[in-house]
């Protein structure tokens, strides 16, 4: 194993600790990482860390689905937006120039306005969803709670499938709004299943498009799979709001980055 394969794996872990402590901060945080730290190009690092959620979030999946916390009609809803809207996606991004640096300037701007997103949903997820909690009887909203989620999930197709980010914290952040008398642990165990066959399609149409390094994705999976399950072991031990309001205000200062870049 290489040096930088060993370099890989360690942030692989980091990250992978972030979210077993947090529940959130893998492609928000392994995308910009690979894209500003390693010089990895955009259009790879999106590609290689969309197959990479869909590994990692198909193992949460069984699980969740296992213990009854999804709901299916739900995931079905979102996944009737957003896989046509990926495969809408990658169709515009396979008809950009090749060879010039329009598709991973498309994509450093989606990332970072897609980072500036989710850092909003994660400092106030809970005050949206206090405000979708008292505004719930009305007729009009659960007439069209239906077409609502399944735009919903076509605007997530189109962000994940840009920059690799959208379909955790941002995707939960919605779903607490729309639906706030859901349990919590039904709203993110439905948003991790829904979040498996957009990050594969989404993945494998960024393969087609020649942006997943192999490699890398195998350097990642090594150290991020012990390293979820370190900060999960853990995550009861650290206080929670103050690892959110840091992650969110470094998601900020990255997607700021990389939109005036």
């Amino acid at each position: 194993m290489s040096d930088m394969d060993i370099l890989y794996t360690l942030s692989g872990f980091g990250v992978g600790a972030i979210v077993g402590l947090t529940g959130v901060g893998g492609g928000s945080l392994m995308t910009p990482l690979l894209v500003l730290l390693f010089g990895i190009p955009p259009a790879t690092a999106v590609g290689t860390d969309l197959l990479y959620a869909a590994l990692t979030k198909a193992g949460g999946t069984v699980a969740h689905g296992r213990k009854g916390h999804i709901d299916w009609q739900i995931t079905r809803r979102l996944a009737a937006g957003s896989i046509p809207a990926a495969a809408i996606t990658l169709l515009v991004l396979s008809q950009m120039p090749k060879g010039s640096n329009v598709i991973g300037q498309v994509i450093s701007h989606g990332l970072g306005f897609a980072l500036i997103l989710t850092s909003v949903a994660i400092l106030f997820g809970r005050q949206l969803r206090d405000y979708a909690g008292k505004h719930d009887d009305s007729p009009l909203r659960h007439r069209y709670l239906g077409p609502i989620t399944v735009t919903v999930g076509a605007i997530l197709g189109v962000l994940v499938t840009i920059s690799s980010v959208g379909a955790g914290a941002l995707g939960v952040a919605v779903l607490f709004f729309l639906y706030p008398k859901l349990s919590a642990v039904r709203i993110v165990g439905s948003d991790v299943a829904h979040a498996v066959p957009l990050t594969l399609v989404a993945g494998l149409g960024h393969w087609l498009l020649g942006g997943v390094d192999w490699a890398l994705l195998g350097s990642l999976l090594l150290g991020s799979l012990p390293g979820i399950w370190l900060g999960t072991q853990i995550s009861a031990k650290v206080p929670e709001h103050i690892l959110r309001r840091l992650l969110a205000s470094m998601l900020v200062l990255i997607g700021t980055k990389l939109v005036f870049a």
